[in-house]
């Protein structure tokens, strides 16, 4: 399933090859897995896989002299993905394109964390934008408390503790119960761009 998602090229496999046989870990490979996926700020990411040390849930893709391992969480913002090599004045580069990473979607068996992020893509961020202003998750805790940055028109606004407490926490508890509280960690001192100072 996942080799018809990921296409790996020949010279991106060659180079792939070559940086693995210089690892001195018998059984080495490569994890690819995508960073906050289906938000804005998606970054697909590539780390070196050592014998044992992949998730249950990952997918194995072997090619000729190595294999990958495929976040299994990060498989379906993997489709159509391309990990191309090309090389330049200075050496060459590993580009990694793919356009689903960054599009929320939600499954049925979908994190907490997927679906806070969800919720501040499609629902939160739109109505943020008309004042320059959008927030995204830090971490989310293991009691389920959602830690969110705010930026753009939103750092270090007037008013952006009304805007967490009756629009961004309101939203984000009537649509996940299970959330136990919303914190803001943002720095307010900072307000160049605020909306409302």
């Amino acid at each position: 399933m996942a080799e018809t998602l990921i296409t790996v090229t020949p010279t991106a496999q060659d180079y792939l090859r070559d940086l693995l046989a210089k690892q001195s870990s018998p059984g080495i490979g490569v994890r690819i897995f995508v960073e906050r996926p289906g938000t804005p700020h998606a970054e697909c990411c590539m780390a070196y896989c050592p014998e044992g040390e992949q998730e249950a849930n990952d997918v194995r893709l072997d090619y000729e002299g190595f294999h990958a391992w495929i976040d299994g969480s990060s498989v379906r913002y993997l489709e159509d993905a391309v990990i191309d090599y090309k090389k330049d004045s200075m050496g060459g580069q590993l580009t990694f394109r793919a356009p689903k990473s960054r599009v929320p979607e939600l499954s049925d068996d979908a994190s907490l964390e997927e679906r806070i992020n969800y919720v501040l893509y499609s629902e939160i961020n739109p109505g943020l934008a008309a004042h320059g202003g959008n927030v995204q998750l830090l971490e989310l805790t293991e009691d389920n408390v959602a830690i969110l940055e705010f930026g753009g028109g939103c750092q270090g606004c007037s008013a952006v503790d009304m805007t967490l407490k009756s629009g961004v926490e309101k939203t984000l508890k009537e649509r996940l119960p299970e959330l136990t509280a919303v914190r803001d960690k943002t720095d307010h001192s900072m307000t160049e761009n605020a909306y409302y100072k």
